[in-house]
């Protein structure tokens, strides 16, 4: 159908074949929200199928476009149809939009370029929506069918890559969907273990993956058996140049098989100590107390030497020191600083908060003290602070004296003549 087509049917519209096509479509979408609302009773508010508020999921322009054209199908048979039609067209344009933005905000929820991502389709089906209502679709489908492009001794059609790439992407975003689904289905449920099932996810959503693409390029016509030249190079290419990427990609998953290092874990690596936050293929995030975030390589856990503080004992260990006065009395600094820690409620009460005489130092006696809690990721330093506040108000008010630094200046000659002019001077 061309513009003059439609023209032709916008002309044989009248009020009584346009109010038919208007009560049928209110119909249509009136049953698809029904039911939508129905099955989308209990279904939870991130479902790609109903979403946040049933009707703007992905299941409501399905059911419209269905029943639309379903009637669209029965009114012809008796009048011309071009509400029914356009609604159609609307309605496959929203399905497509609603497909690609709910899967990839599924799948990454926190991404800049989903939205990006989605504002193209967007653009693009609607577009596609309209050409397609006048008519001027299959002609633009032609142009770019005559357009043409070479590769090598290939020459291949716009039109052709444009469908590959739609094929593609429709094939790519239904895998992602599946492998969302099987790890907040099964994954969530049947694996307790939060690396395993991270390491899960990843190995089935890469597996899926590649077999959609394998189907896409199959479905536009290439040659599957063309890959293995592909494959040899890519081979060579981690051989070489992306070697390193390489081994960061499987060092991730040999830690999320291993577990030595866990999403929970507070860890040491190269001098920063933090709470691991997640495991990626490539990378670890680990989190410090201050907030501050460390992008670490998965080699690097990998070859390097890194202080896992959760592998054996979930405790965590917080220490201070403070030098008090020579004569002071030993036990009780003892008990000031035990007393200053148990007082705070993130100290743990077993273990119980241990002093030490640690050592004697030029300027007086220095105690050490050990205190353990369960939540580092809620800070070290302002448990550490709250802990020095109450020691040193304790001290103050046991009279216990806390010395200043001390140094002697020994002076084993002077110059002549200065003893009789300092002796002059007093």
């Amino acid at each position: 159908m061309d513009l003059s087509d439609f023209t032709q049917r916008l002309g044989q519209i009248h009020a009584r074949s346009l109010w038919i096509e208007l009560a049928a479509l209110i119909g249509c979408v009136a049953l698809a929200w029904a039911l939508c609302r129905w099955f989308g009773r209990d279904q939870p508010k991130d479902s790609i199928w109903f979403g946040e508020r049933t009707f703007d999921g992905l299941l409501f322009p399905l059911l419209a476009l269905v029943l639309t054209d379903l009637a669209r199908r029965f009114v012809l048979e008796f009048q011309p149809v071009l509400v029914l039609r356009i609604a159609v067209s609307v309605f496959l344009s929203l399905a497509a939009i609603r497909l690609f933005a709910r899967v990839l905000r599924a799948v990454f929820p926190s991404s800049a370029l989903v939205r990006l991502i989605e504002r193209t389709i967007s653009w693009l089906a609607w577009i596609a929506a309209v050409l397609w209502i006048v008519g001027l679709l299959p002609a633009v489908l032609a142009e770019l069918d005559n357009i043409t492009l070479a590769f090598g001794k290939t020459r291949v059609s716009l039109r052709t890559i444009l469908e590959g790439t739609l094929s593609a992407a429709v094939v790519l975003v239904i895998s992602l969907w599946i492998a969302s689904t099987i790890e907040k289905r099964i994954l969530r449920t049947s694996v307790t273990d939060l690396s395993m099932r991270k390491v899960a996810s990843n190995a089935i959503r890469a597996l899926l993956l590649l077999i959609g693409l394998l189907f896409a390029l199959s479905a536009v016509g290439v040659d599957l058996t063309a890959l293995s030249v592909l494959g040899g190079a890519l081979g060579v290419g981690l051989g070489f140049g992306l070697q390193k990427l390489a081994a960061n990609y499987v060092s991730g998953f040999v830690i999320l098989l291993e577990r030595s290092i866990r999403i929970g874990d507070n860890v040491k690596v190269d001098g920063f100590e933090g709470k691991v936050t997640d495991i990626k293929t490539r990378y670890t995030l680990v989190r410090a107390g201050n907030g501050r975030e460390s992008i670490v390589p998965n080699e690097s856990l990998i070859t390097s030497r890194v202080e896992n503080l959760s592998l054996a004992d979930l405790k965590f260990n917080i220490t201070t020191t403070i030098v008090v006065g020579y004569d002071s009395d030993v036990a009780r600094v003892l008990e000031i600083l035990c007393l200053a820690a148990t007082v705070q409620p993130r100290v743990m009460s077993d273990p119980a908060p241990v002093a030490y005489l640690a050592n004697f130092v030029p300027d007086g006696l220095e105690f050490s003290l050990n205190v353990w809690v369960a939540d580092p990721h809620n800070g070290k330093d302002n448990l550490r602070s709250a802990i020095n506040i109450a020691i040193l108000e304790g001290l103050r008010a046991a009279k216990i004296d806390i010395p200043y630094p001390q140094r002697v200046l020994r002076v084993e000659s002077l110059p002549a003549g200065f003893s009789q002019a300092a002796d002059a001077r007093l």
